[in-house]
């Protein structure tokens, strides 16, 4: 077990959510800046991480950080870090890289200096001419800022946003760490009514019904450190084995989603299945002009569609509409809306909203729009 600086990476807007997941898992004292946050660990704590993390995009290992304005600075300095105590000879070596207002501003010319310093220095410690690059990845990232290099280590592999259970997805899906975090952000807990009037793939149902069944988002896929010899597989092997003995089963949840589409909704239900939490949520072919909702208090959770390929601004009106008649009267519901389309709180007019958060579903810019219904009575459940 080694000690370490991590790095944390998520979405602009979601550093908050991603520090307070951290802390549930056992970690304090952050640093950091947009879209990452930093913190002492140790190798250990990897798996669990990787496992565990919901709204995050990547666990990285913090290697060094230093200034270089010319070439032979980074090279120079890249080839004196002693990546023999993480690399291994065999070892797939694979450099990614950024630059922000910087002299060194190609990226590419940043990637090739950065892993011709790493091969250099491993020939000298592992005394070899050549590194055969057939063992495990070993990814690489230089990232460029104002003249400063940061140089990490991917732990994660794939994002963690690839869960490993979603098939068929609409043409524009949210990303399962966003819908996580969209949870993560509302009122909802598992004893109260969740409902998705257009729901798609499922993805927001599917995170909310493994947060409140406490099932490891990262559960059914791999990282890419499993594959270093530096980190223990007995590390991996308990932190998989505890996440499963944390799996809560027992008690019902309340959890329906709606969608105009048979197909979206038939990959909701596989998606849910293979995440294992089909039992939790109803899924059901309707028009959100055809929904109508009884219950005086719940929460909605929803990413409609907003103009940019799924519809045109003549189509949405309606389903904005639809949302206002259905929620006017009913102030036990709280509502929270993800959509690029600025137009939604001139449709939905019980009240402003009470909170507005601008985040990124991959690229696209988007606010998530929260209204703050009444709280139910305390007997009431839902």
């Amino acid at each position: 077990m080694k000690k370490v600086r991590l790095i944390v990476t998520s979405s602009f807007g979601l550093e908050a959510v991603v520090k307070r997941e951290l802390e549930d898992l056992g970690f304090h004292e952050f640093s950091g800046a947009d879209g990452r946050v930093e913190f002492d660990a140790t190798t250990d704590d990897i798996p669990k991480l990787n496992l565990w993390l919901r709204s995050a995009d990547r666990v990285l290992i913090k290697v060094a950080e230093f200034g270089a304005t010319d070439f032979g600075q980074l090279f120079d300095q890249t080839a004196v870090i002693p990546w023999e105590e993480w690399l291994i000879p065999d070892a797939k070596i694979t450099v990614v890289g950024k630059c922000v207002k910087s002299q060194l501003a190609s990226v590419r010319s940043c990637q090739s200096i950065v892993k011709k310093a790493i091969i250099k220095r491993l020939q000298e410690k592992f005394n070899t001419e050549t590194l055969p690059e057939t063992g495990p990845e070993f990814t690489t990232q230089v990232a460029m800022l104002k003249d400063t290099a940061l140089l990490t280590l991917d732990t994660s592999g794939s994002g963690l946003h690839k869960r490993g259970y979603r098939g068929g997805v609409g043409e524009a899906p949210i990303r399962e760490n966003l819908a996580a975090a969209l949870v993560l952000l509302s009122f909802w807990n598992k004893d109260r009514l969740l409902v998705d009037p257009m729901c798609g793939s499922g993805t927001i149902l599917i995170e909310a019904a493994m947060i409140a069944r406490n099932m490891a988002p990262g559960l059914k896929r791999e990282f890419a450190a499993e594959y270093w010899p530096v980190i223990d597989k007995k590390a991996w092997d308990d932190a998989r084995s505890a996440a499963r003995k944390a799996v809560i089963s027992e008690g019902a949840l309340k959890i329906f989603g709606y969608d105009i589409d048979p197909e979206r909704v038939k990959d909701s239900q596989f998606n849910a299945r293979r995440a294992g939490v089909e039992k939790d949520i109803v899924f059901e072919t309707k028009d959100i002009k055809d929904l109508w909702i009884n219950d005086q208090y719940g929460i909605v959770i929803c990413n409609p569609p907003y103009g940019m390929k799924l519809g045109s601004l003549k189509e949405l009106t309606p389903i904005y509409v639809s949302i206002h008649n259905m929620f006017k009267k009913k102030t036990g519901w709280s509502l929270f809306i993800l959509t690029a389309d600025k137009r939604f709180p001139d449709f939905f007019k019980r009240a402003k909203p009470d909170k507005m958060r601008k985040l990124f579903n991959g690229m696209i810019e988007v606010n998530y729009y929260q209204y703050y219904g009444e709280r139910p009575p305390k007997m009431e459940l839902s």
